[in-house]
């Protein structure tokens, strides 16, 4: 049986799931303080909503949420709230993507290790099939242009912009993930149940992959011999796992709310 994200019935559906979806990120560890996710507008889509310039655990009602203008990250009601500096990168994506509706951005530590190194996050199991063979990384440094603040913020329409296009690679194929050297990593998907499950797992598939790198350098230590080699997913598995992940999304979503509903810090009001 498939459990597909469902398309949300009105605006305010979309609402509670953008606030629920905030307060799972960062129960799972996802996100912290910092960090966000981005929706676009279900009647309108040249906008996108994101929450205002506050932790995403402590959303808690529509009145926290801004529109913002697709073309240039522009709040649509420029007497709005303070929003997040880094919203480029979520103006950016969904407008090279129009078949993507949701983003997010996280500074998950696992994932930290691959994007400022030379070891490539890799698929290692299949709940992280969805990730290219070798993940790609983009580096900010190479954008800098003179006067730039070099806050390793993507703050401008031309950092979101060139991050937009590492998600396609050399080959001309599409990746759902970027690793952002020395920052974190951006995903995006279809629907924000799909990103929510892509961002866990790509924290998880980096955690696991840890492990089995220390493992095997562990190993090796103590034997003295070759490393242990490390199996990761071949091109078919990745391909039958990221159909997989897709089909199910639902199972986790909607354990992860119960267990946010549980939860007394996280609020949601109408």
């Amino acid at each position: 049986m498939s459990a597909r994200a469902p398309q949300p019935e009105s605006l305010e559906d979309l609402y509670r799931t953008f606030i629920r979806a905030c307060h799972i990120l960062h129960h799972q560890g996802v996100l912290d303080a910092y960090g966000h996710l981005s929706v676009r507008h279900p009647h309108k889509p040249d906008v996108f909503i994101m929450s205002q310039f506050i932790a995403p655990g402590t959303i808690s009602s529509p009145a926290d949420l801004i529109e913002y203008y697709i073309e240039d990250a522009r709040p649509v009601d420029p007497s709005a709230k303070p929003g997040y500096s880094e919203r480029c990168i979520h103006s950016e994506i969904l407008k090279a993507r129009p078949d993507m509706n949701a983003v997010i951005h996280s500074h998950a530590p696992s994932v930290i290790p691959f994007a400022s190194s030379n070891v490539p996050l890799q698929p290692i199991f299949h709940l992280g099939g969805f990730l290219s063979s070798k993940v790609p990384v983009w580096d900010i440094a190479n954008h800098y242009q003179p006067g730039d603040k070099q806050n390793m913020l993507v703050s401008n329409v031309r950092f979101g912009k060139a991050l937009a296009e590492r998600f396609t690679t050399e080959g001309n194929e599409t990746t759902s993930v970027v690793l952002m050297r020395g920052h974190g990593f951006t995903c995006m998907a279809e629907s924000i149940q799909d990103c929510v499950m892509r961002a866990y797992y790509t924290q998880a598939n980096a955690s696991v992959q840890l492990s089995a790198l220390s493992m095997c350098a562990g190993h090796q230590a103590v034997t003295g011999g070759a490393a242990p080699t490390i199996q990761y997913l071949s091109e078919s598995e990745r391909e039958g796992a990221k159909d997989m992940t897709m089909e199910s999304c639902m199972r986790p979503w909607a354990l992860w709310v119960k267990e946010v509903e549980a939860q007394p810090l996280y609020v949601l009001k109408d």
